[in-house]
């Protein structure tokens, strides 16, 4: 087998990545090596492109990054019994202790002793990766290899919707980014009722309606509380789901919800947010903090629904391209004039828009 291979590397404290010749990684007696055939930007990976204020304090550079991947495993350790060589495989991209309080409570989630794929360990963004065989999630060999990758953004959203009561609530998510849009699928799966979606770019909005949500909304033209409320008979949104990491959108997001609402936090700020906390206390709101998805809950309450195949993920990829043109792929991710890119290993050169189905226009401005 080759010695090295190609790999995008967040090597300096900065903006940008190198692509570039590295080793190809070694396993461990309980790791398996995994060709990838198909990885995909998420909005951690822009974080960490951009290097801002999180990516400082939480990223280990000099790594390959990514951590959304579809592949083929290679080669496994001695001690590995649970993955064999040829299937078909994504992974967890946590990789937690054990044996702590919170892993020994059903929480490894929240692990202290998390290592995450791609941030604070080698990623996926290159020819071949490591995993632990613990993480390995398997894949039906028909599944195709661009919607295969998208299961960890996805797990992100079903534990977000999925953090508390969503049969026949109204619910608003706000920021209709990649896991925000899967957010709406979800919501709509799972039998939730009026699913409302905001965000500032005309092109996510359309996606935001093409996933099912049934108001859509740019926040940059209304007053999204006062929308929300006329929306809902005076109410507010019975569940909210921040997805944009926004000081304005999470703000919003309490303004917005309903008395006694369930408020589920996944967007990533990237700095300090000041909040009026009365719109907490007095409203009896309870917030969720969500991070990851739940270990291994998520992944099975996550197999189910696409099993039921009612979320349309295909709808989710609008470009395909070879690792080589990541500078135009961050830049395009960082327009907000995209969906879900997606880097197959397979080609050289390459940047296409996937052929979508026509987008109607804004239900509501």
């Amino acid at each position: 087998m080759q010695k090295s291979m190609i790999g995008l590397v967040k090597e300096h404290r900065a903006p940008g990545a190198v692509f570039k010749e590295v080793p190809i990684p070694t396993i461990g007696p309980d790791e398996v090596l995994v060709k990838i055939k198909a990885s995909s930007i998420c909005g951690t990976d822009v974080h960490i492109y951009n290097w801002d204020e999180w990516a400082e304090k939480s990223v280990v550079t000099g790594n390959v990054f990514g951590h959304e991947f579809a592949g083929i495993v290679m080669e496994t350790g001695e001690q590995v019994s649970s993955v064999k060589t040829g299937d078909h495989v994504s992974a967890e991209g946590h990789m937690v202790c054990g044996t702590c309080k919170a892993c020994r409570t059903g929480n490894a989630h929240v692990c202290h002793h998390t290592r995450s794929f791609g941030i604070t360990a080698p990623g996926c963004f290159a020819e071949y990766a490591v995993a632990k065989a613990s993480s390995i999630i398997q894949n039906d060999s028909s599944m195709p290899y661009e919607l295969a990758c998208l299961q960890d953004p996805l797990g992100n959203a079903v534990h977000t919707v999925l953090s508390g009561d969503i049969v026949g609530k109204s619910v608003l998510i706000v920021g209709a980014g990649l896991i925000g849009l899967m957010a709406i699928s979800v919501a709509k799966a799972c039998g939730a009722g009026l699913v409302m979606a905001t965000d500032i770019h005309p092109y996510r909005l359309n996606m935001a309606h093409q996933m099912g949500a049934d108001i859509v909304i740019n926040s940059s033209k209304v007053h999204l509380p006062q929308v929300v409320r006329d929306m809902t008979r005076g109410e507010g949104a019975e569940v909210v789901l921040e997805m944009s990491g926004h000081p304005d959108g999470i703000r919003n997001g309490f303004e917005a919800a309903a008395r006694a609402a369930r408020v589920s936090l996944l967007g990533i700020p990237t700095s300090d947010v000041a909040m009026d906390l009365g719109q907490i206390i007095f409203k009896g709101i309870r917030v969720e903090g969500i991070t990851g998805r739940r270990m291994y809950d998520t992944w099975y309450q996550m197999k189910g629904l696409l099993r039921s195949g009612n979320l349309g993920l295909d709808r989710l990829v609008t470009h395909t391209c070879s690792l080589d043109r990541f500078e135009e792929a961050f830049e395009l991710m960082k327009s907000g004039a995209c969906g879900k890119i997606v880097f197959l290993n397979e080609l050289s050169n390459h940047f296409e828009a996937v052929q979508q189905p026509s987008i109607p226009t804004l239900l509501h401005v």
